[in-house]
């Protein structure tokens, strides 16, 4: 906040923070616009991706933690892939306590049609980048 009577700083340019933001919001909108056509989420496409590299389950504490998601909105997530049967939940069976999250076979199935997307979307973002590697995309940004 700037004091009263101060005139307010110039930025002159702006902060890797900034820059990386707007990359990620656009990045991310993108693909959730298509996920959506197929009736997915950003955020259950992702816990789908953890599940699937978790064959043993994975308690929604460490998913949480994984996936920077907040536990609350993770329940709801995977509440979601659980009603749709791309999920399910087991618990533990030495602490019954920990509950597990698991991706189910159609929720496999499901997910391959999805990463196809996801793989779709990435090259054409590196394609319009001018390139496979994105080095220079971030050093483009971070020099703009």
């Amino acid at each position: 906040m700037t004091p009263p009577g101060t005139a307010p700083a110039v930025v002159d340019q702006p902060l890797l923070i900034e820059l990386l933001t707007v990359a990620q919001r656009r990045l991310a909108r993108g693909l959730a616009a298509q996920l959506e056509a197929e009736g997915c989420t950003l955020d259950q496409w992702r816990v789908m991706r953890a599940l699937a590299a978790h064959e043993g389950g994975c308690a929604m504490g460490e998913l949480a933690q994984a996936l920077a998601i907040p536990q609350a909105s993770l329940s709801r997530v995977v509440d979601a892939l659980t009603e749709a049967g791309w999920a399910y939940r087991r618990q533990d069976e030495q602490d019954r306590r920990r509950v597990t999250a698991h991706l189910s076979r159609r929720g496999h199935t499901r997910l391959t049609r999805l990463d196809a997307l996801a793989a779709a979307h990435d090259a054409a973002v590196r394609a319009a980048c001018g390139t496979a590697d994105p080095g220079p995309l971030l050093r483009h940004l971070t020099e703009a």
